[in-house]
């Protein structure tokens, strides 16, 4: 078969990386990175522009979104990904998560999904706590 009629990307280093774009959408890889164990993050982020799809490929990931009410994060809900599910979290709503050491996502997002069109809300360790408290809850043991 002519290699032009198909591309075939992984990553496999920690943290996230785009594999593949096309016109307006984006896949990308995102793998284990210490930031992103609950006692060093330090934001939640919103997309202005776009849905973002998280599919858990391996491993264990929870999905934290919360709202933001007076520059403050209120009301963290957890969502413990299972495999081979599709979790869209919608445009404009807060959110962050938690990797374990073999966990691998695909994330599907806009092309265009940048800092500038992606709001952060930085956190204290107030939240980083309630955090840890949630995954405690789901998969501490799990490491």
């Amino acid at each position: 078969m002519n290699k032009a009629k198909i591309e075939i990307k992984e990553f496999n280093e920690a943290g996230y990386s785009g594999v593949v774009t096309y016109e307006s959408w984006k896949v990308a890889m995102l793998n284990y990175i210490d930031e992103l164990e609950t006692d060093q993050i330090d934001n939640f982020q919103a997309h202005l522009k776009t849905d973002e799809s998280f599919i858990l490929l391996k491993g264990h990931c929870i999905l934290y979104l919360c709202d933001v009410v007076d520059n403050k994060v209120k009301n963290i809900k957890a969502y413990n990904m299972e495999p081979f599910k599709v979790y869209n979290i919608k445009q404009g709503v807060y959110h962050t998560h938690t990797l374990n050491q073999a966990g691998k996502v695909l994330i599907v997002e806009n092309e265009d999904t940048k800092d500038d069109n992606s709001p952060k809300i930085m956190i204290k360790d107030d939240v980083r706590d309630i955090l840890t408290r949630l995954k405690q809850q789901f998969w501490d043991y799990r490491k």
